[in-house]
C-alpha cells in the first residue's frame, strides 16, 4: 500500500459540509474534566483550514468503549467548549450523529461554526464497518476528511466506511504522519535504523520480521529484548521472557545475519532483585545472574545505542527501553530519545512511551516527527494495510 494520498489542498470544499473523522478520545478524570488535550490540539489546523476556505466542517469521533450502546459517561459533551475555547470559533455539539433532524440542525448553522457529532460508537454498526451506518454518516456532508491516524488501523463505518461515498482526502495531520512514515518505508536515507523496545516480545514478531527486509540497523530493548538474548544462550535471570518465541527469535537472529542486517541487544542491563520503583539495582552482563531481572539497559549499552542512532540518515523508534514508568529504570529509554533530538537525519517516533520520552525531555521540536497513533504506526511498520489509509483516492 502506497502511502501517497489525495491532499486536503486537493479537495474542494468551498462552500461544502466537509464530514472530518478526528481522534478525540481524550482522557478524562472522574468528574469527566479533560486531562490532555493533546489530541484536540492536533486537529485544530485541518479545521481551520477549513473554515478559512469557507467549508463548515462536521466532526465525527469515538470517545471511550461504548460498545455500541448510549452511555451517558462516554457522551462527547467535554469536547465541544474545549475545541471552542482552542479553535476560537464557535463549536455546536449535537446530541446524536445520524439522521433528518442532525441533517437539519448542519444546514441551519451559521458560516464559520463548527459542528460535532455525538458519539459514533454509541452505534453498534461503528466497529463492525457497517455499511448502511456508513452510507447514513455520508448523507450528511458533501466531502469527507479523514484526519484520524489514531484510528485508521480499523475499518469502522467513521473512518474507512464514508470514504467509499463521498470525495475525500487526507486531513493535514493524517498527511503529516503519511510523509513521515512514507520517509522510512518508501523513501528513506539511509543507514536506515530501528529501534524497537516494550516488554513483550510477541507484540512485535511481525515488526521485527518486517524490519530486517528494510532496515540497515534494528536495535531492540525492553522486555522483548530478554527473549533474543535467552535464544542466544544468554543466561536472563527472572526477567521478563516468553519461552515459546524463542525459535522465533532465532530465526529473526538468522535473517538479520542472513541480509547482513546488525541486530543490536544490549551487552548489559541494570538489573533488580524485585519489580519495583524503589529496588536497590546494579549494573550486570552480558548475563543476568539468577534471582536478577533486567529492568533496563545499561550503560555501555546506551552509548551503543545512541552511536548507531546519531549515525543513521532515518531512524524510527517505538517502545521503551526499560521499565519506563520507574524513574530509576528510566536511563536507557532517555538516552534514545536524547541521541535522537542529537541525530541529523530523519527521527520518527511512534508508541505511546516513546511519545511520553518524548515529551518528558522536552524533544519535541528536536525530532522530526511525534506519531498520534501507537497502534497504527505499529500496524504500517509491519506493513498492513491500514482500511482508513487505504480507503482514500491516491494523490
Amino acid at each position: 500500500m502506497t502511502l501517497s494520498r489525495r491532499s486536503l489542498a486537493a479537495l474542494p470544499v468551498e462552500g461544502r459540509t466537509v464530514l472530518v473523522r478526528v481522534d478525540f478520545n481524550v482522557p478524562v478524570d472522574p468528574e469527566g474534566r479533560i486531562t490532555d488535550d493533546t489530541r484536540i490540539r492536533a486537529s485544530l489546523p485541518t479545521l481551520r483550514e477549513l473554515l478559512t476556505r469557507g467549508a463548515r466542517p462536521v466532526c465525527l469521533c469515538h470517545f471511550g468503549r461504548p460498545k455500541g450502546q448510549v452511555v451517558d459517561s462516554m457522551r462527547v459533551d467535554p469536547i465541544a467548549p474545549r475545541l471552542e475555547e482552542l479553535l476560537g470559533a464557535p463549536v455546536v455539539k449535537l446530541d446524536e450523529s445520524t439522521g433528518e433532524a442532525v441533517a437539519q440542525r448542519i444546514a441551519a448553522m451559521d458560516p464559520g461554526t463548527v459542528v460535532l457529532l455525538e458519539n459514533v460508537r454509541f452505534h453498534p454498526g461503528e466497529t463492525k464497518g457497517d455499511a448502511s451506518l456508513a452510507e447514513a454518516f455520508a448523507a450528511l456532508g458533501d466531502a469527507f476528511v479523514n484526519d484520524a491516524f489514531g484510528a485508521s488501523h480499523r475499518d469502522h463505518a467513521s473512518v474507512s466506511g464514508i470514504a467509499r461515498h463521498l470525495p475525500s482526502a487526507a486531513g493535514l495531520l493524517l498527511q503529516r504522519e503519511l510523509d513521515a512514515f512514507r520517509s522510512v518505508l518508501e523513501e528513506p536515507q539511509r543507514p536506515l535504523c530501528a529501534i524497537l523496545g516494550g516488554a513483550k516480545v510477541s507484540d512485535k514478531l511481525a515488526v521485527v520480521d518486517a524490519l530486517l527486509d528494510r532496515v540497515d540497523s534494528l536495535l531492540v530493548g525492553g522486555g522483548m529484548a530478554y527473549t533474543f538474548l535467552a535464544a542466544q544462550g544468554h543466561g536472563v535471570g527472572s526477567s521478563l521472557f516468553e519461552e515459546e518465541h524463542l525459535g522465533t527469535c532465532r530465526s529473526a537472529l538468522e535473517k538479520a545475519a542472513a541480509r547482513g542486517v546488525e541486530l543490536l541487544l544490549p551487552a548489559d542491563h541494570l538489573a533488580a532483585e524485585r519489580f519495583a520503583a524503589d529496588a536497590p539495582s546494579r549494573v550486570v552482563g552480558p548475563a543476568i545472574p539468577d534471582g536478577w531481572m533486567g529492568l533496563d539497559i545499561g550503560p555501555a549499552s546506551q552509548e551503543a545505542f545512541a552511536e548507531r542512532i546519531r549515525g543513521a540518515r532515518t531512524v524510527v523508534w517505538n517502545g521503551p527501553m526499560g521499565v519506563f514508568e520507574f524513574e530509576a529504570f528510566r536511563g536507557g529509554t532517555e538516552a534514545v530519545g536524547r541521541a535522537l533530538g542529537q541525530a541529523e537525519g530523519t527521527t520518527v517516533v511512534g508508541g505511546g512511551d516513546s511519545v511520553a520520552a518524548i515529551h518528558l525531555l522536552g524533544l519535541e521540536d528536536a525530532v522530526s516527527h511525534v506519531s498520534t497513533g501507537g497502534g497504527a504506526s505499529l500496524e504500517l511498520l509491519e506493513g498492513k494495510v491500514l482500511p482508513g489509509i487505504a480507503a482514500l483516492p491516491e494523490a
